[in-house]
């Protein structure tokens, strides 16, 4: 014979719950929560769970790597470039989310003014450089030069022919000086261009991602990736190479971003190299994206973004 309170136990209404409401990490921190009065159960995707915990373990090792820069008095430079919407400021957010910010400053500069108009092109972006102890990311970089202001027409084309001739000189002085720099550009595709685009025109948070240059980035995608090979091929230099980072998947392409920097970085406490082994179909040397664009010349519409 069933208690009252049994037979009087409440039905829950199913409802069907758009869009992202739940944020990252809330997921793996109560999965192992109990009932009660004041908790509703929420499914989750398995991946999704799998991925916070396995980015909750890479950001540990963010902070290992932060305290190694600050005792050591070392400089870092992350550069982030790639079209729009690839996924650069999501990923730099994932990486900067437990930093110390004393220790860790984004840089994302707006369009230059009129004054900086008038000075070395170097100049607004060299103020931004990273001092002893300091990691500096950079949110899109010098490289506009080379890909948004060349196919927009907001500098002329031999403003950007001396760029590409000086990029790489100005670069081999960075690390000469002790800078340590990783550039990496992330490659989306044309359709999850697209997507994103139209995700973001639907969500009134994501509605200020969006600019009219933005939304050309269709119309324009054969001449950005014409400027992209030029790019690549003019700047890829062993001092300071390309990493490629496939993007259609966000997740995945911030585990394999952090896990790429993690293993090509010595610091104390560091997990095992077989831990931090990233995904080769992600992360891409830059002399193979050459290589795959110089076989694809004639069709810029199939290639990676």
């Amino acid at each position: 014979m069933t208690s009252e309170s049994e037979q009087k136990e409440p039905t829950v209404k199913k409802e069907k719950l758009k869009g992202n409401i739940i944020s990252e990490g809330v997921a793996v921190n109560n999965m192992d929560k109990k009932p009660g009065k004041n908790r509703i159960p929420v499914y989750i995707k398995k991946h999704v769970l799998e991925y916070e915990k396995e980015l909750k373990t890479l950001q540990i090792e963010l902070l290992k790597l932060q305290n190694h820069v600050k005792d050591k008095g070392l400089r870092y430079i992350f550069l982030f470039e790639g079209r729009d919407a690839a996924g650069k400021g999501g990923t730099i957010k994932r990486i900067t989310e437990h930093m110390n910010p004393r220790g860790a400053r984004v840089v994302a500069l707006d369009k230059p003014s009129d004054r900086e108009q008038t000075q070395w092109y170097f100049q607004r972006y060299s103020q931004h450089l990273p001092e002893a102890g300091e990691i500096v990311l950079f949110d899109r970089s010098w490289y506009n030069r080379a890909g948004v202001e060349a196919v927009m027409g907001f500098c002329t084309d031999e403003q950007n022919k001396r760029f590409l001739k000086y990029t790489p000189l100005f670069e081999q002085m960075l690390v000469k000086e002790g800078i340590k720099l990783f550039k990496f550009y992330f490659s989306v595709s044309k359709s999850e261009q697209l997507r994103r685009f139209n995700s973001r025109e639907n969500d009134p948070l994501k509605q200020y991602k969006i600019s009219p240059v933005d939304r050309m980035a269709q119309d324009l995608w054969n001449q950005y990736t014409i400027r992209k090979f030029q790019m690549l091929t003019e700047t890829n230099r062993s001092r300071s190479p390309w990493t490629i980072i496939r993007s259609d998947n966000k997740k995945r392409a911030r585990i394999n971003c952090i896990k790429y920097l993690l293993s090509n970085i010595e610091y104390e406490g560091r997990l095992p190299l077989e831990a931090l082994k990233y995904d080769p179909e992600i992360v891409i040397s830059g002399i193979a994206e050459i290589r795959l664009m110089e076989e694809n010349l004639l069709k810029p519409g199939d290639m990676p973004g």
